[in-house]
């Protein structure tokens, strides 16, 4: 494999949930030789709670307060691939300290696409309503404009694997000069 540069500050994948930030960020981290990191797990970790138990007990605000604790102590790390939950960068103060700390990549992927990726999952706290579908929809567009702020964006294709995500985002962090030779 040819050597594809050098992470100099944390790339931070943000988007809506099921556009695959944690499995191409692991797989980019991996590829690039820098730590993975990911809000929720350490929220969770942190915790010992669920995502959706923190939902549940403490409500959605209390669970961003300590979501945007996490994601400072994460940039905070230096050079790496952070994974957000799909909240994180409607805060204006989360996309002020990522634009500070690091580069933003929003992973946009198309509502059907988003859809046919957690239509089966229990995980998904704001998806457990009447109808979930109809939320997704309302929450991207609610929040697309906020995503349409990071630095970068990266179109997901439904037939693309996590590999051809991977070297997307990587032929676009090298595009803009954030891997360094």
């Amino acid at each position: 494999m040819p050597d594809i540069g050098v992470l100099t500050r944390p790339v931070v994948l943000v988007g809506m949930m099921g556009s695959g930030k944690t499995a191409i960020g692991t797989a980019l981290a991996e590829r690039l030789g820098v730590p993975f990191r990911d809000t929720d797990e350490a929220i969770v970790d942190a915790s010992r709670m669920s995502i959706a138990e923190i939902f549940e007990r403490d409500g959605e605000p209390f669970f961003r307060a300590r979501e945007a604790e996490v994601l400072q102590r994460l940039l905070a790390l230096g050079p790496g691939i952070v994974s957000t939950g799909g909240g994180a960068f409607l805060r204006a103060e989360n996309r002020e300290a990522i634009r500070s700390a690091g580069v933003s990549v929003w992973l946009r992927a198309a509502e059907p696409l988003l859809w046919s990726r957690v239509k089966h999952r229990t995980t998904r706290p704001l998806l457990r309503t009447d109808n979930p579908r109809a939320t997704l929809q309302a929450l991207l567009a609610e929040r697309e404009p906020s995503y349409a702020q990071a630095s970068l964006a990266v179109d997901a294709d439904p037939s693309y694997s996590i590999a051809d995500m991977v070297d997307q985002v990587v032929a676009t962090l090298r595009a803009a000069d954030i891997l360094k030779d």
